[in-house]
């Protein structure tokens, strides 16, 4: 006992260090003996008043001087825990906290301790609706989970309901069964409004989130005319597959151009200033989908094109699909190459889909255009009418496979003229839109008139002629009625009867073997 000495652990000259007063013993300077294993270096230990260097501020607090902890800017230390619920109590901090290990007692920790107060109500606020990975963009038939989180309010006691935004609706009487989500399958594409909706007595609130609900996309085709007028507005459109798809970006790509012309229609108007042949692309996006599909397009200052049939053979071998169509077009190329001596470069055949087989036929101006322009017109109008007459007479044929050979004709009342950027010209398909027109209107006009028109009305007169004749043989059957000399008619009004009764019946028999005569359309050429 002898050989030790005490000796006090201070912090800057404090006795109490974390809450603790420590005296330790050491052996003196000198001495001789060896510690036993049994040795404790500490002789004292006793818990310390609890001073303010014993606390540090709580959490949303910030010290402020020496001994201060004030709350910060950004934290409101009257707001209690999302979970507390009306009727329940929680702990609120005064804006301290001993330190960790510190084991002081008395002194400032009653005052410094985190009180116990009832929870009070509050109306929601802050009310948040979001999916799951973070994502605005979910996929047709999968599910989507979606979060509620609010800021403010009594979460066992606000009720709780989302609107997906496709009909459908479900609402909770709090937030327990909501924790891990809500699930949703949306069976159709779109952009849907969901809506969430927190209520309870004090108050309510609203949150709102866009959705993108998107199907794989598939298939894109672009829709292009073949040939085109320079410096004339061309309308292009692109058909995607499937149909329902929501929402999609179109990229247009128009030649060499860097930059794309991005639209969220299906159908753009471009105009293209230099002749030859360009290239489109569209580009479709849905959600992370991206496909494109790229065509080409024959720009020139003029042209003239005509309709083709085929004879009906053709149709049983028509698989309808593009490689097909653009092989056939390339042998009807060649064909008439062959037939008429017409230059390979001023020919295009474009085979259009579906059956009846049906194709165009652009006649081109040549590519070393001058500015001779009328003349290179009426060069053109030579090589239309040199094709015109092979296909009329039936010249142009070719073998789409031993012992099926194939006619090409010329498809009537579908020529179209010259075209150029001048307004008083049309091409083809304004040429059946008009024929179809004045079809239907002198239909319209023989309907409306048909009782000013004399013939119309003779058929239904003979037939009630002859209605009254079987009337009045039966009622002579039953009554038998005298007759005297005076009822009959005289032998000459009885000949002009006559005959106007054969002229009548004549025309009416004319009238009826005509109106059942079939009236050829396009499809049956």
């Amino acid at each position: 006992k002898e050989d030790y000495q005490t000796w006090h652990l201070l912090n800057q000259g404090e006795p109490c260090v974390m809450g603790e007063r420590k005296i330790f013993k050491k052996r003196k300077p000198g001495a001789q003996c060896a510690l036993g294993r049994d040795h404790s270096g500490s002789v004292v230990s006793e818990p310390c008043v609890c001073a303010n260097w014993d606390f540090e501020c709580d959490y949303g607090y910030e010290r402020h001087g020496e001994s201060q902890c004030v709350p910060a800017f950004w934290y409101n230390p009257a707001s209690p825990s999302k979970d507390c619920s009306l009727g329940q109590s929680y702990l609120n901090s005064t804006g301290y906290r001993r330190i960790v290990s510190n084991n002081c007692t008395d002194g400032l920790r009653e005052k410094y301790t985190a009180k116990a107060q009832m929870c009070p109500g509050k109306a929601p606020r802050g009310l948040h609706v979001v999916t799951t990975d973070g994502r605005l963009v979910a996929e047709q038939g999968h599910n989507a989970t979606f979060i509620i989180l609010m800021e403010e309010g009594d979460l066992q006691r606000t009720n709780i309901q989302l609107d997906f935004g496709d009909g459908i609706a479900v609402s909770y009487a709090n937030f327990s069964p909501i924790e891990d989500g809500i699930k949703h399958v949306y069976k159709s594409a779109g952009i849907f409004q969901v809506t969430a909706y927190a209520e309870n007595n004090l108050g309510s609130d609203t949150a709102v989130l866009f959705l993108h609900v998107v199907c794989p996309v598939e298939h894109v085709h672009l829709r292009v005319p073949f040939v085109a007028i320079r410096n004339k507005e061309v309308n292009i459109s692109a058909v995607v597959w499937p149909s329902q798809l929501g929402t999609l970006t179109y990229f247009w790509w128009f030649g060499n151009s860097t930059k794309p012309l991005i639209t969220l229609d299906s159908s753009i108007s471009f105009t293209f200033v230099a002749e030859g042949t360009n290239t489109i692309t569209v580009q479709v996006a849905a959600g992370n989908a991206l496909i494109q599909d790229t065509k080409e397009i024959a720009v020139h200052e003029y042209f003239q094109s005509q309709l083709l049939s085929f004879s009906p053979n053709l149709d049983y071998h028509n698989p309808d699909i593009p490689e097909w169509r653009q092989d056939i077009g390339n042998v009807i190329k060649r064909a008439l190459v062959k037939v008429t001596s017409v230059p390979e470069d001023q020919i295009l055949i474009a085979v259009f889909p579906g059956l009846p087989t049906s194709a165009e036929l652009f006649i081109l101006p040549p590519k070393n255009l001058t500015e001779r322009r009328k003349g290179n017109e009426g060069d053109l109008e030579q090589i239309v009418e040199t094709l015109f007459n092979a296909l009329n007479q039936n010249l142009v044929q070719f073998e789409l496979k031993p012992g099926v050979q194939v006619i090409v004709y010329v498809t009537q009342l579908t020529l179209a003229p010259l075209v150029d950027s001048s307004a008083g010209h049309s091409s083809s398909a304004m040429l059946m839109l008009l024929s179809v027109v004045f079809v239907g209107l002198a239909v319209f006009l023989i309907y409306k008139f048909k009782r000013k028109i004399p013939w119309i009305n003779i058929y239904a007169q003979v037939q009630h002629d002859k209605e009254q004749e079987m009337i009045g043989s039966v009622s002579q059957s039953e009554n038998a009625p005298k007759i005297t000399l005076s009822d009959f008619t005289e032998p000459e009004e009885l000949l002009d009867k006559e005959l106007d009764t054969r002229v009548i019946g004549g025309i009416a028999t004319i009238a009826n073997s005509e109106s059942t005569k079939e009236i050829p359309n396009c499809t049956s050429v």
